[in-house]
């Protein structure tokens, strides 16, 4: 039976709300709580700096792998149970990454990037079957809730690393007290699994979706939005910092980017929620990023500088949401979009991995950032054409 929050605010709904929340809480700090303490995990384990950055690259590559894989699993055991298994390899993974023995705290992260991977892949199905009327809405609060506890963690893991002398161990495994937390919250879902594999089962919907062409738009948009976060989160402190800008500055401003994000990632699903045509948002979203970008490349004064900073974050935060939207508006059913969502998930976690290092490698090829910054500028372009192509009012 669907649901929709403004009619029925039963307290089975709003477990499911708050469970949805709890769980959306886990699938980003255990990834971005590694970035600002990976001198001290270098330091602690000899590892060098291109094996210390595949801590933040293999989650992605899990993501891409394992978000295949995803939406058979769930249609053979149900949603909600295929969730608390994301669940428990993530805290497995999350107590078993901090230590000093390299081969453990590599196989602790492919655990995590394979926990967050199947909870990434469900949550837009639960969404467009448990809210079908609220897909905007229920989107963007998880959406909210996973890109703010992804700002928190970066921010507080060196404070609790260093100020409240856990080591990068205690901080990283902190996170898995958010997961077991997320468990026990999660448990009383268990008794709408079997109603959930029946939906599943009685569906005649065909859920192929590789073969279409609107999907392939929604993957590549998606795609195209994750390989600009992570590029900018990874080398924005860099490019800042070569135009004059302090390390610490640099690193505050990337804070900021991520922060001024918040509201539009709730806010551009609801609106996309309540449009039939999402084209006028993703026009909105398109040139502010443009204008971010245009303004990075000239730099210079720390006023430009700021207003690419709120610029790209506003923008970041609406695409991450609309992308996300995406997934449950072009589906006609949740089994559609959760293979909807593995599709475009495996796509854009892979490119969201290569693209930090396409980035990196022209940085190195011609020793200036105009050109790399060019580059995401023109992937901007390409990611609105997809994104207007994506809007558009029909299902996959």
């Amino acid at each position: 039976m669907q649901t929709s929050i403004g009619k029925r605010y039963n307290f089975k709904t709003i477990l499911l709300i708050i469970g949805i929340i709890f769980v959306a809480f886990n699938l980003r700090p255990s990834i971005t709580a590694v970035g600002p303490l990976i001198s001290d995990i270098r330091s602690d384990t000899g590892m060098s700096n291109s094996l210390a950055g595949m801590l933040t690259t293999l989650p992605l590559l899990a993501f891409a792998g394992l978000s295949i894989l995803t939406p058979k699993i769930a249609q053979k055991f149900g949603n909600e149970i295929t969730i608390l298994f994301g669940l428990i390899l993530l805290a497995i993974g999350t107590f078993v990454r901090p230590t000093d023995l390299v081969s453990l705290l590599f196989f602790g992260t492919l655990l995590i990037g394979s926990g967050i991977a199947i909870c990434n892949v469900l949550l837009p199905g639960i969404i467009k079957q448990k809210f079908a009327l609220q897909v905007g809405l229920m989107t963007g609060i998880y959406t909210l809730a996973m890109s703010g506890a992804a700002s928190i963690a970066s921010g507080v893991s060196v404070p609790l690393a260093h100020g409240l002398n856990f080591g990068w161990q205690g901080s990283l495994a902190f996170w898995g007290i958010l997961t077991v937390i997320a468990f026990i919250i999660w448990l009383p879902q268990l008794r709408r699994n079997g109603e959930s594999k029946k939906q599943q089962a009685a569906n005649p919907t065909n859920s192929s979706v590789w073969s279409s062409k609107l999907a392939w738009q929604v993957t590549l948009f998606m795609g195209l939005q994750s390989f600009l976060f992570y590029c900018l989160v990874a080398w924005l402190p860099e490019i800042l910092h070569s135009g004059g800008m302090s390390l610490a500055l640099s690193g505050w401003m990337v804070s900021l980017m991520q922060i001024v994000g918040l509201p539009s990632t709730i806010i551009a699903p609801y609106l996309a929620g309540r449009l039939t045509n999402q084209k006028p948002i993703m026009v909105v979203v398109g040139i502010l990023y443009l204008i971010g970008f245009i303004f990075l490349l000239i730099g210079g004064h720390i006023s430009i500088v700021l207003v690419s900073v709120l610029l790209l974050g506003v923008a970041q935060g609406a695409t991450i949401g609309l992308s996300l939207t995406f997934l449950s508006l072009r589906a006609r059913d949740s089994k559609q979009a959760a293979n909807l969502s593995g599709m475009a998930q495996s796509i854009g976690y892979l490119l969201a991995a290569v693209g930090p290092f396409i980035v990196g490698y022209l940085f190195d090829l011609t020793t200036s950032w105009d050109l790399p910054i060019m580059i995401m500028l023109s992937v901007c372009v390409v990611m609105m054409f997809f994104g207007m192509k994506a809007g558009r009012n029909a299902y996959v």
